[in-house]
């Protein structure tokens, strides 16, 4: 009897070793051996930026560089550029690579490059300090990203990142830049060209003149950084088209810096729809190219639209979009699911249109196409597929109705990556970059990964933030959605319950899931910070 008990206890042992478990150590406490050391120079402190980017890497084994949060810029401090620059001179020797935000360079952060008033002079000499980094170091592996400013459709739509005209007159800026770049591309209707001369009546000049003006000093700055590309001074550079749309401001300048920057390969330089997943996409790029890897990639979407959808906050096809997003991480696009290191599901809506996570439609009622999707990301999985999802049927936040079938088909954790957080170019971007790297990962980083993101864009995006968004006006204080201000203390108190609350009925047991916390280190309610463990 005494035998079999050791025995048992012994097969008990072996059985908790390889049941995969979520650690409650922090990141670098599960880290594989030290692989190399990445400096990373994110374009502002939000936690999906910042830390969430650089942690992906971090999983691989790979010390990654960050500056400190208080010289990177925020939601009212724009940042300190000559710092940042200070920062990269002191610890960029000795790194396998960099990978570096020029708004942050140029302008202190992404913000920053909206509500500046440095001198034109000013941001063209900071742009021309990329050269100087170059001839110091002619070895290091140099990717730099820059955004072409966002257009936004709304005051709501700019949350409070434009200056402060934009809350009366965001909607007509944008209507009169979209007829502008329809203009010249198409043709105004005589009702436009009637609406388009209203406008220019309308918007008073000061402040059309001061939000162009900006826009000038970041298109001639994009064009120096495109002249050094040309010189060799980047082994890659990104020019990232933040929220726009088919007609807008962004796009006119988008088809300018396009034609400038014609006859450079893609295997240096592209522009492409998006802004905040362009970081990882990068170091994705460069953990490749440190690593002499080209990753094969399979996208498969939904039925319907599918590539063809033209997502809200984009100005180009899905499929463009996802395509440009392979070629920036150093991965290659095949035609079977069979050849790929990772198979890319998307999660599209089959009429083409987007919607928004927090309307009452993402109730979790299965839709048309959400049974069908499922039914894929099921079949793939049970294959042996590594399958990532990018869920880009609603904007800011997850499809309630796909998680709960990935729920009750006990796939959430048989997937190798996932996202649903803002734009679909933001979410596809990232699950590719992560995704691409997760076959080189541990079972609990990749859990810990897909964990970070359920608790993001499906609990907290998709609910949490939607319920105590109806919810404000309970609550004392000053206050509002974009700036909570007084509500602060009341509002983290209610989301630490309900997120708690959901983790307990939706996803299964692991140690991370206690004591989950939220908070909202920009003050609104758009983006929060999720910490787990004891």
């Amino acid at each position: 009897m005494k035998k079999i008990f050791t025995f048992l206890v012994a097969v008990l042992s072996v059985a908790v070793i390889l049941v995969p478990q979520v650690s409650a150590k922090s990141a670098k406490d599960v880290q594989p051996a030290n692989k190399g050391r990445i400096l990373f120079v994110p374009h502002d402190n939000r936690p999906i930026s910042d830390e969430q980017t650089a942690e992906v890497v971090e999983k691989l084994g790979y010390d990654v560089m960050v500056p400190p949060d208080k010289i990177l810029g925020g939601r009212d401090d724009l940042g300190h550029a000559d710092l940042l620059w200070k920062w990269v001179d002191d610890n960029i020797a000795n790194v396998d690579a960099a990978v570096i935000s020029s708004d942050s360079m140029l302008y202190g952060s992404l913000v920053g490059s909206r509500k500046h008033q440095v001198a034109e002079e000013k941001v063209l000499s900071r742009a021309a300090k990329f050269e100087a980094l170059r001839r110091a170091h002619p070895k290091l592996r140099l990717y730099v990203f820059s955004s072409i400013m966002r257009t936004p459709r709304s005051a709501e739509a700019s949350g409070s990142e434009e200056p402060d005209y934009y809350q009366k007159y965001g909607s007509d800026i944008f209507r009169y830049t979209a007829l502008s770049d329809k203009k010249e591309t198409d043709k105004l209707t005589k009702r436009e060209q009637k609406e388009f001369a209203f406008l220019q009546q309308l918007i008073p000049k000061d402040a059309i003149d001061d939000w162009m003006s900006r826009r000038s000093k970041n298109f001639k700055a994009n064009k120096t950084l495109i002249d050094q590309v040309r010189k060799g001074t980047f082994n890659y550079f990104i020019l990232g088209r933040d929220d726009n749309a088919p007609y807008s401001q962004t796009h006119k300048e988008s088809r300018e810096l396009l034609t400038y920057g014609k006859g450079l390969p893609q295997t240096k330089f592209q522009s492409m729809a998006g802004i905040d997943e362009i970081g990882l996409l990068l170091l994705a790029r460069a953990v490749n190219d440190v690593e002499r890897k080209m990753p094969f990639v399979f996208v498969r979407y939904n039925w319907g639209r599918g590539p063809n959808t033209v997502p809200s906050y984009s100005d180009e096809r899905l499929g463009d979009s996802i395509r440009a997003a392979v070629v920036a991480a150093g991965g290659m696009l095949v035609d079977a699911p069979e050849k790929a290191e990772f198979v890319l599901a998307v999660n599209t809506n089959p009429n083409g249109v987007t919607g928004e996570a927090n309307n009452r439609d993402n109730d979790g009622t299965p839709r048309d196409g959400t049974g069908y999707f499922a039914d894929i990301v099921s079949e793939y999985v049970a294959a042996g597929y590594p399958v990532g999802i990018a869920d880009v049927a609603f904007a800011n936040g997850a499809d309630n109705a796909l998680m709960e079938q990935l729920k009750q088909r006990n796939l959430l954790f048989k997937l190798r990556a996932y996202a649903g957080w803002n734009t679909a170019t933001n979410s596809t971007g990232f699950v590719l970059g992560e995704g691409i790297l997760a076959n080189r990962m541990t079972d609990d980083a990749r859990d810990q990964l897909l964990l970070r993101r359920y608790l993001d864009d499906w609990a907290y995006q998709s609910n949490v933030r939607t319920i105590i968004g109806r919810q404000l006006g309970w609550l004392r204080g000053s206050g509002a959605y974009a700036s909570l201000d007084d509500k602060t203390v009341g509002i983290e108190a209610r989301a630490d319950r309900m997120i708690n609350d959901f983790a307990l009925e939706n996803l299964p047991p692991m140690n991370e899931l206690t004591n989950i916390k939220v908070t909202f280190p920009w003050n609104r309610m758009f983006e929060a910070r999720i910490t787990t463990g004891k």
